[in-house]
């Protein structure tokens, strides 16, 4: 009875340690985000070299593919402008040394000088690469009416 009671303590503890493990992950992953959605209403091109992979995947939800080095040229010549952005709904799983984020972005462009509100879906893939969590991949899409 002693080493089942012994062998429930040992996976309780090791069960609570992956899980404030993943959590400090979570909350870094979190951070990562909201200094993305700082870095896309003020781009400059270090702070958002600095969040993305040079590896950059981003989809649009017209269908639109972007790499990293054309993701950026839009937003710093204003072709893709974003006065407001908010996050809502969001959600971060943790696996490993990826971590996919969902949320609906709601914001406020000016994008080539034209202003429009938006309300679309985001999943984000982010990877941790040289203790950086680093953004590799975003697909946009339409939301049901």
């Amino acid at each position: 009875m002693r080493k089942y009671f012994l062998l429930l303590v040992l996976i309780s503890v090791s069960n609570w340690a992956q899980t404030k493990a993943v959590s400090k992950e979570a909350a870094a992953v979190a951070a990562r985000v909201e200094a993305f959605r700082k870095a896309l209403i003020d781009p400059t091109e270090s702070n958002l070299k600095a969040l993305t992979s040079k590896d950059l995947s981003y989809g649009h939800s017209s269908g639109v593919l972007q790499d990293q080095k054309v993701f950026i040229e839009k937003l710093l010549n204003g072709e893709s402008d974003f006065v407001t952005i908010e996050f809502q709904n969001q959600s971060i799983q943790v696996t490993g040394d990826v971590a996919i984020v969902r949320h609906n972005l709601v914001a406020h462009t000016k994008d080539s000088g034209v202003e429009k509100d938006i309300k679309i879906g985001n999943v984000l893939v982010w990877q941790k690469q040289k203790d950086k969590w680093l953004l590799i991949a975003r697909q946009a899409f339409k939301l049901p009416q």
